[in-house]
């Protein structure tokens, strides 16, 4: 797969208040929005204090975490922005994590059918995943980003210097991305990844990796912009991952969204072995290095059909399949893969077995 120049729209810069007042400059004065959570207000917002204060840049503050991504928090987003006079010629700037930009995406997405909307994400899962692509939504009914819509983001600005304010568990999350893109772009991605030392991070030389990450999830986004053929490769991991995700929040055990996906990806790289040939020796070597950086999510075979009837609910699956992507070999990917019940089980207990 060749992976082209990354879209215009996604801007790598250290200056982020001049980027962001070349696209401010453009809306009227008054006519621009700030939405932003708790930890991005405190330890980012900074950055920007000068811009918010000289452009009049109204700001609403909403808790983080995916118990927040929710009808209500949506709800209160809309009515500030209705109580201020947004209209659809005015602008939302959405500073935070991934939560935050699915969130205030689809805020901008639905509000007077529509107004622009710009993500500044402040973390490596944000910067490498979330706020890029155009998927935007919230969690209903227990289900993660069960309510959304496709709307791509005028633009993203991804600035390095804002992962040294998150936690090494936060920073894991996001490279779980960055290893799924690895597996599904090329043996030469992953072995980049894998050499990355994850013991001290070197945030300059990050900038460089994130960029190959990017250009790997902007290529698939590029090409089939609403998810219809070959942007399922970016689906790896996740139909299992979901299931571990919406099962460990509805237990009140809460796990942050790429540990999820690595657990899925053991799951996947399971039914990848049995359905597409994916070699035995890559099946344990792969398996072995994300559990020994990741942990485990513990789980027993009591739990299996809670996880089995949360993937029959994945927004991937078409009729009564579950639909998987799966790889044949790193670099390979194969999309639609249905996967009995019975296969599904035996991938859970070959995970619960690690």
């Amino acid at each position: 797969m060749a992976v082209s120049k990354i879209h215009s729209n996604i801007i790598f810069s250290q200056q982020i208040e001049a980027e962001l007042e070349k696209i401010v400059d453009k809306f009227p004065m008054g006519k621009v929005f700030l939405l932003t959570e708790e930890t991005p207000k405190k330890l980012c917002l900074t950055l920007i204090e000068n811009l918010v204060n000289e452009k009049n840049i109204q700001t609403i503050t909403i808790e983080g975490g995916e118990t927040n991504k929710s009808v209500k928090s949506v709800e209160k987003v809309w009515q500030f922005l209705s109580e201020k006079g947004a209209d659809r010629k005015s602008l939302l700037i959405n500073i935070g994590g991934g939560m935050l930009t699915d969130l205030g995406g689809f805020v901008a997405s639905t509000f007077k059918r529509g107004m622009a909307f710009v993500n500044i994400p402040t973390t490596l899962l944000s910067q490498v995943d979330a706020s890029l692509g155009g998927k935007t939504g919230i969690n209903f009914n227990g289900l993660k980003n069960e309510i959304g819509v496709f709307n791509e983001p005028d633009a993203v600005i991804i600035n390095t210097n804002f992962l040294k304010t998150i936690d090494y568990e936060n920073f894991l999350s996001g490279f779980a991305e960055m290893l799924k893109h690895g597996l599904i772009k090329s043996k030469e991605h992953w072995d980049e990844l894998m050499d990355y030392d994850l013991n001290n991070i070197d945030y300059d030389s990050l900038q460089e990796v994130i960029s190959h990450s990017v250009a790997v999830k902007d290529w698939h986004v590029q090409n089939d912009l609403t998810e219809k053929n070959i942007r399922k490769a970016l689906n790896f991991g996740h139909t299992a991952g979901h299931a571990f995700e919406s099962y460990a929040l509805h237990e009140g055990k809460p796990i942050l969204h790429g540990h999820a996906v690595v657990y899925g990806m053991i799951v996947e790289l399971f039914l990848s072995a049995k359905m597409c040939g994916l070699a035995q020796t890559e099946l344990a070597s792969i398996s072995k290095w994300l559990l020994d950086v990741y942990g485990k999510f513990e789980i027993q075979t009591a739990d299996y059909d809670a996880l089995y009837e949360l993937m029959t609910h994945d927004k991937k699956n078409e009729g009564s399949r579950i639909n998987f992507t799966l790889i044949p070999e790193i670099g390979r990917v194969e999309i639609n893969q249905d996967c009995s019940k019975e296969l599904i089980v035996e991938a859970l207990d070959f995970y619960r077995s690690l």
